[in-house]
């Protein structure tokens, strides 16, 4: 069954139900702490986290059984590493986060904050590289 049409960041966490509502609200707080620069958006129905002049740094995404944290396939192949070192699945750009496990806060916070300066030091967008 398709994801319901969201109004806007707040609708779709709005919509989460409580099984999905910890983490992801968990993710939004860290997503919010690691870039004071960057704005909420929704795109593609989820919420992303922009800079100014478009980039966009990280994504959120809801699903059935986990959420996930996404960011560009080429940034992250450069966290992969440490991602599988902390017992977490990922996949192309991604880190697979059961609701049934409590988020790994640093690691999450460490990617957040790499992508960061990436992005500082470079201007990477989604596909860059």
């Amino acid at each position: 069954m398709p994801m319901p049409k969201r109004a806007s960041v707040d609708d779709f966490f709005a919509q989460l139900n409580g099984v999905q509502r910890p983490h992801l609200e968990a993710l939004r707080e860290l997503s919010r702490d690691a870039d004071s620069e960057a704005r909420e958006e929704l795109k593609w129905n989820l919420p992303v986290y922009v800079r100014g002049d478009g980039t966009t740094l990280w994504m959120l995404q809801n699903f059935k059984n986990h959420c996930s944290l996404r960011f560009p396939p080429p940034f992250f192949a450069t966290q992969k590493a440490a991602v599988e070192a902390a017992g977490f699945q990922s996949g192309e750009g991604f880190i697979k986060l059961p609701y049934s496990r409590s988020l790994p806060t640093e690691l999450l916070k460490a990617m957040m904050q790499a992508r960061v300066e990436e992005y500082a030091a470079t201007g990477a967008g989604w596909n860059d590289r």
